[in-house]
């Protein structure tokens, strides 16, 4: 084993790393809402959420990034809302929405949901079963290309029995059938999106419009500056308790936080450990730490940027990934970058997922063993300390977001790391929306990568199947049968033990294929105006409870009073 050097001039600033191990093992002093219910007169108020993240639509069968899941969720609506507990399993956990109720025929091959006859569209129009057989349609058509495709494939099709009832027809019998659909299709309006082409939907203006039958509703998109919410006044659910809620779209990540210090801002998704010393005895702001199924790695692209039907040059190899794997020292990258608050990743996953293993066999980190494989590879030391083969420096970008301190940090040390054993990196910088775009494109060579993966490990095909790489999330264009088969296994179980079994045989497949380096879980602490009263946070994304928040009468501010008119 190679002891790891990492130069003390990449680490973070000591009062940071104090800060994140203060954070961690107090839970965010002062950071939990005084318990209370919101009565009859606290209706109404303004939040404002300070984001360095602009949607790219507002079609929930589009969404990619969070901004789209987090707007997408508030202004539409599934047929039933999972619960607390993220049970994906069954229906026992699910809590009615659009269906009021449902019925299982008895082979269990199909479902009947019966829609509440209240629910409208925020145009008015009647939320209908045609509308439900549109929405499963847009997602599964080619033309559409829906990141949500993948997860539906067990869902053979959506009919209308009447008005009010929708049947989904399933090709197999499995555990999360029911979450299949209630959890990965929001109801879209037919009679507004029916006229436009599948493969037109995404530039389409209608797909500026937002309108679902979600507790809110769009009252203005201005890319790049500020995406307002109104409350839906007249929901067949309630209205929101707030009057409003506005995205205020900044550059980067400082611009955001800034406009959140600075109390143009009641909250901010995620701070950075510089941040919880600022607020740890703010009179007038809060921390909340809350879970999440994010996770970050370091992603190989398995194709070739210039040429996507052809292999990496680099990363098509497996034992170069495995070599590169073996150049890193996982463990003292977390401690440099996090000290002892880090969460390290045993594998392709969160350590928050059910089919989380923190068993699994880890390539060791050995720069003699690396250099070894690299030597037998073909890649020999050439001028500049930087290996050869066949004419090729063993050189690669890697790309990463500005906006993320810690993802800059690993960036750093990876570069440091990769040098060592004769690699040379270009750390390639941009804005989120450069960088999106990059991968999106996958024009990248290697990113460092932020994945929000579902509850289910169902979600995991759609990183990391065959299946997720034309329509998924799969933007390495990782392909192995192995893994493909056993995520359909461990989908198609109803023994939860064996599930397990089967999503760590996957897992232990990929680990030994290394498309990636696993680096670190997240850790989500926000930043939250005291006046704000939220509801638990749930790890799919914060804004679950969103329409329940609510701010006391006697705690507004001059903006809170203005209601549900127009914003200036």
């Amino acid at each position: 084993m190679t002891p790891s050097i990492l130069p003390r001039a990449w680490r973070l600033a000591p009062v940071a790393v104090a800060a994140i191990a203060i954070a961690s093992s107090t839970g965010c002093k002062g950071s939990e809402p005084v318990p209370a219910v919101a009565g009859p007169g606290d209706i109404g108020g303004t939040m404002v959420v300070s984001t360095a993240s602009d949607a790219t639509t507002l079609l929930p069968a589009l969404a990619l990034n969070g901004m789209d899941r987090a707007t997408t969720d508030l202004l539409y609506d599934r047929l039933a809302e999972i619960g607390p507990d993220m049970i994906t399993v069954g229906d026992k956990g699910f809590t009615p929405q659009l269906a009021e109720r449902w019925d299982w025929a008895p082979d269990s091959l199909s479902i009947a949901f019966h829609l509440n006859p209240k629910a409208r569209f925020h145009d008015g129009t009647p939320v209908r079963a045609s509308d439900v057989r549109f929405s499963f349609n847009t997602i599964v058509n080619p033309a559409t290309a829906s990141p949500m495709a993948s997860l539906v494939t067990n869902i053979d099709s959506v009919a209308v029995r009447d008005s009010l009832t929708a049947v989904a027809y399933f090709k197999r019998h499995t555990p999360e059938q029911f979450y299949d659909l209630v959890y990965q299709v929001l109801v879209m309006p037919e009679h507004l999106l029916s006229n436009t082409p599948a493969a037109q939907l995404k530039a389409a203006d209608v797909a500026r419009k937002g309108i679902g039958s979600g507790r809110f509703r769009l009252a203005r998109w201005e890319p790049g500056q500020r995406l307002e919410l109104v409350a839906d006044t007249a929901n067949y659910r309630g209205r929101p308790k707030l009057d409003r809620v506005i995205y205020a779209i900044a550059p980067d990540f400082t611009a955001a936080v800034t406009r959140f210090l600075s109390h143009d801002a009641d909250f901010f998704e995620q701070l950075r450990p510089e941040q919880f010393v600022q607020l740890a005895h703010d009179s007038t702001r809060r921390m909340v730490k809350y879970p999440n199924f994010q996770y970050i790695y370091l992603a190989f692209n398995m194709l070739d940027p210039k040429n996507g039907a052809a292999p990496h040059p680099i990363f098509g190899d497996r034992a170069v990934r495995r070599a590169l794997t073996m150049a890193v020292d996982r463990a003292a990258m977390l401690r440099n970058v996090f000290d002892t608050a880090g969460q390290r990743l045993s594998g392709p996953f969160p350590p928050s997922v059910s089919v989380a293993d923190s068993t699994l066999p880890q390539l060791p980190y050995d720069t003699a063993k690396a250099s070894a494989l690299l030597d037998s590879a073909g890649w020999h030391m050439g001028p500049g300390a930087v290996r050869v083969k066949n004419g090729r420096r063993l050189e690669f970008s890697l790309s990463t977001p500005s906006s993320s301190a810690p993802r800059h940090a690993y960036a750093v040390l990876l570069q440091e790391a990769f040098r060592r054993v004769g690699a040379a990196v270009k750390i390639d910088e941009g804005d989120m929306g450069a960088y999106g775009a990059k991968q999106q494109a996958r024009t990248f060579d290697a990113e460092l990568a932020g994945y929000n993966t579902d509850p289910s490990v169902s979600g995991f095909k759609q990183s990391w199947s065959a299946a997720g790489i034309k329509d998924g999330s799969n933007f390495t264009g990782y392909d192995n049968p192995t893994v493909t088969a056993l995520l359909d296994s461990a989908t198609a179980s109803f023994d939860f033990p064996r599930t397990r079994s089967y999503a760590r045989r996957a897992f232990e497949t990929i680990n030994e294929d290394a498309p990636g380096i696993w680096l670190y879980q997240p850790l989500t602490v926000a930043g939250v105006d005291r006046r704000i009263h939220t509801t638990p946070m749930r790890a799919d994304g914060y804004w679950s409870g969103l329409a329940d928040w609510w701010i006391p009468a006697a705690q507004r501010t001059a903006r809170d009073k203005i209601g549900l008119r127009a914003a200036q």
